[in-house]
């Protein structure tokens, strides 16, 4: 690997100019006003697979946004690695707390970045991590050091909850045949911490909805004298957690996993600064469900959180109404053992018991996954976990994750495999906020250990 090595670090410039004009395409999947940027963004990516050396390359149409596909098999004898990512991205949205524009990136020195860091949308999510494989895939092939064979999947679907990828999956059975999968779309706990994630939380997401009256009142005329549907959508949110933070829907907690005292110990030597966090986020003090740690809130225990509420009138000035309705999306992260259905059953079936009289409520139900555990002993982490050691110099430690990613329960359903969760971004990165960003040294790291993955999952696999 020390061609490919020295094919990276002669190359580093070009490669983050590359990705700079990447990210000001504005590939935001949920807005029908950006499809024309997401196709132009896949289409950059095919071309991005072809300079690097990939075959057989596809842009996918599906029901939505297309998949990008490519391969490059050298033989068919040889372990084969799927490599999925997505290229589109959050909206930028709230876009005056971007301190520069989200489609304009610009590298910037901060204080856990001192080498910089490229800010833009989908920096960090996904698709500088994303890149680095394209780019390691460039320097195996350039280097005439890829050790098997390897498959591209890159989606344009994964922030509206991949609603199509599954549908591809099952008809692409044969084209997507690998012994692994690896992705990076998941962070590490710091630069000098090298982690793998070998759990990521469930989710059941879905907007509610309260009708009063049959249309906005003055609230002078009618104050007092009817439901206000804010009012009470308020209440009806506040009153599904106890006073310990405890979620109140009846029957949620009954299939959740509850880990050993010895797990929770391990869990706990993963390095965390309570102070430091706090500071990071500018808070005087945290909160979470009463018993567990800040770690294990974050990432073994289930939570319910609002994303959104609106109604009424919030334009400049003063309006004084009544409004007919209220609205508000909801997401549930889930542990192992939680299904998503059932847990939408049972939010809807709470919400409907809470409504007090006067209004009219309804649940819209969204996207959802079930969470997913890999093992710590299979080919795939151990090569990861050497591939870090290799260019960290110091063994990665395996972490859960508080966040979902539905397609790892997916791709072992419908495709067989485990995934290899092989992330670089940190925490402190701000995906799906304003003024995102992922620092140099990681997105360099990550195209440097790659291919040690590469290269030590093929070994493994031969053994």
């Amino acid at each position: 690997m020390e061609n490919t090595q020295s094919f990276i670090k002669n190359n580093r410039e070009r490669f983050l100019n590359e990705l700079v004009d990447l990210l000001k395409i504005p590939s935001v999947s949920a807005d029908a006003a950006y499809k024309g940027e997401v196709r132009r963004t896949a289409e950059e990516i095919a071309n991005f697979m072809k300079e690097a050396g990939a075959e057989n390359i596809e842009i996918c149409e599906t029901a939505g946004h297309p998949i990008v596909y490519g391969e490059k098999i050298i033989n068919a004898s040889l372990p084969t690695i799927l490599v999925y990512g997505h290229y589109d991205v959050q909206p930028a949205d709230p876009i005056e707390l971007w301190t520069s524009p989200a489609f304009e990136p610009v590298i910037k020195k901060t204080e856990i970045h001192p080498e910089g860091a490229i800010f833009a949308r989908g920096a960090c999510d996904d698709k500088g991590q994303m890149f680095m494989h394209l780019k390691a895939f460039e320097a195996m092939m350039k280097t005439n050091d890829l050790p098997c064979n390897v498959k591209f999947m890159i989606e344009g679907e994964e922030e509206i909850g991949s609603e199509n990828l599954g549908i591809f999956c099952k008809a692409n059975h044969t084209r997507l045949a690998a012994d692994i999968i690896l992705v990076s779309d998941t962070g590490m706990i710091n630069n000098e911490t090298p982690s793998i994630t070998t759990g990521l939380r469930g989710l059941s997401y879905l907007e509610v909805e309260v009708t009063g009256p049959n249309r906005d009142l003055h609230s002078g005329l009618y104050g007092g004298c009817v439901a206000n549907p804010i009012n009470v959508l308020a209440k009806m949110i506040g009153s599904m957690h106890d006073e310990n933070n405890h979620i109140t829907i009846p029957g949620f907690y009954d299939k959740v996993q509850e880990l050993t005292a010895a797990e929770r110990m391990q869990m706990a030597k993963a390095p965390f600064n309570l102070e430091n966090y706090k500071k990071a986020l500018n808070l005087t003090d945290i909160q979470g469900e009463a018993g567990y740690s800040t770690i294990e809130r974050g990432s073994i225990r289930p939570t319910l959180d609002v994303n959104g509420i609106w109604g009424g009138y919030t334009g400049e000035g003063a309006k004084t109404v009544i409004p007919s309705k209220a609205f508000a999306k909801i997401s549930m992260r889930l542990v192992p053992n939680q299904v998503p259905s059932e847990i939408t059953e049972l939010f809807t079936n709470y919400f409907n018991s809470i409504a007090p009289v006067g209004v009219r409520v309804k649940v819209t139900p969204h996207h959802g996954g079930d969470a997913a555990v890999t093992p710590i002993d299979s080919i795939g982490y151990e090569a990861a976990s050497k591939a870090c050691e290799t260019t960290f110099g110091k063994k990665a430690i395996p972490v859960r994750s508080g966040g979902s990613i539905p397609i790892v329960s997916m791709f072992e359903k419908e495709l067989g495999l485990k995934t290899v969760l092989l992330g670089f971004g940190l925490d402190s990165d701000a995906i799906h906020s304003p003024n995102e960003h992922f620092g140099l040294f990681n997105f360099y790291k990550g195209i440097e250990t790659i291919p040690y993955f590469y290269k030590y999952f093929t070994e493994m696999s031969q053994n």
